[in-house]
């Protein structure tokens, strides 16, 4: 009687290895992700940190495909960039920083900014009684919203301002303390020397701002206005 013959498969292992290799890479690559947007979170922190008093931020993870990004560097990609509502990052990868992407970001900032307590006319000087505090997510508001009410001290309404409205830059001015025709002090001083002259203002200026100045019916030169009338020469 024919005996039967029994037969053990081995069994295939390589399967099974490269399987545990690939999920040691993801996990690998999941780890280094992971550290990669701590490091942008803790970035935009800083930066964002200094505006308000309470920040949300929310980093949206890399593409699968990408490969791992060792020694993250976070940097914004635009100098002078606000760090409010959507913000692109970008990301130095490896030791020399050769191998560069970019993440997408939301970041929120709770705190406080300046509104108009009543209605501004055009021409109106901003004084302290004029302004209020109000709370809120600052990344809502207008691109070139005014955050800090010292800057807007001593600003001229360039037009009319109602009460409650978020206060924007392209809505102030300086004063004007140069009327064109005005007749004005200027004064020229270097390390041995001091010249004051008077002449004829040909524009008007404000606080800061260069105009041209007439000395009898040639002479030529352009000042800083510094006060009511009075203008410098820089060197």
């Amino acid at each position: 009687m024919p005996q039967a013959c029994r037969q053990t498969r081995t069994p295939n292992r390589l399967p099974r290895l490269l399987m545990a290799a690939a999920l040691l890479l993801a996990s690998m690559a999941s780890s280094a992700d992971e550290a990669m947007l701590a490091e942008v979170h803790a970035f935009l922190y800083d930066e964002a940190n200094r505006l308000g008093d309470e920040v949300v931020i929310e980093v949206r993870p890399p593409s699968a495909h990408l490969p791992a990004c060792n020694s993250p560097q976070p940097f914004l990609p635009h100098a002078g960039q606000p760090v409010m509502g959507r913000v692109s990052v970008g990301v130095r990868c490896g030791e020399q920083g050769r191998q560069v992407r970019y993440l997408q970001a939301e970041v929120g900032v709770i705190g406080d900014y300046p509104v108009a307590a009543r209605d501004m006319a055009a021409g109106t000087l901003v004084t302290a009684d004029l302004l209020e505090t109000r709370r809120g997510n600052l990344s809502r508001l207008p691109r070139h919203a005014i955050l800090d009410a010292d800057e807007l001290l001593g600003q001229q309404a360039s037009r009319p301002i109602r009460a409650g409205e978020t206060l924007q830059a392209h809505q102030f001015q300086a004063p004007t303390l140069v009327e064109r025709g005005q007749a004005v002090v200027v004064e020229a001083q270097g390390p041995s020397f001091r010249v004051t002259r008077e002449g004829e203002a040909l524009e008007p200026g404000g606080h800061g701002e260069r105009v041209r100045v007439r000395f009898g019916s040639r002479e030529l030169v352009t000042a800083r206005v510094v006060g009511n009338g009075r203008l410098v020469v820089d060197f």
